[in-house]
């Protein structure tokens, strides 16, 4: 049995769509050498709205300011931690509709996250054949592009992406 620690994260991330692409983090670095893609946001830290924080998390990871449109997703999921013994973490996603400046050029935040080695535009063509992380974000991807939102439910990460 994984033991599950607390406390629930409240972590919102921004769905940010221009021509045909999607704004996301890469992400390498692993133990295992692999990549994997996943969408600028985090934690919500005390006293911060989730509109306060997504816009703080955007500043860090991708320097910009978004413009926060519409509550798209909301997700639930428990990860699968790397410590000794095995640990879960158990996360509330909020995907937010999100809009940045036309002329927006990807590029590292101040404080990017600690995988985190570029910020880059990817065609929504392409997103079944990359590693997303969470799991769940290609379902709420193809939702999303397709003009549909709902709440995914939960999802359990397995193991550690590669």
């Amino acid at each position: 049995m994984v033991e599950l620690v607390a406390p629930i994260r409240n972590t919102p991330r921004a769905v940010i769509i221009q021509d045909q692409q999607v704004l996301l983090l890469r992400k390498a670095g692993y133990e295992n050498g692999g990549e994997r893609y996943a969408l600028p946001g985090g934690a919500q830290e005390l006293g911060e709205s989730l509109h306060e924080a997504l816009k703080r998390e955007c500043h860090e990871e991708i320097d910009a300011q978004v413009q926060i449109e519409e509550l798209v997703h909301v997700a639930e999921f428990f990860k699968l931690r790397e410590t000794q013994p095995p640990t879960r973490r158990q996360y509330m996603e909020f995907l937010f509709l999100c809009q940045v400046s036309q002329t927006y050029e990807p590029r590292n935040g101040p404080n990017p996250d600690k995988h985190q080695v570029e910020v880059v535009w990817r065609s929504i063509s392409e997103l079944p054949a990359l590693t997303l992380f969470p799991t769940y974000l290609r379902s709420a991807l193809e939702h999303i592009h397709s003009g549909q939102s709902t709440y995914l439910g939960t999802f359990h990460e397995r193991a550690t992406p590669t």
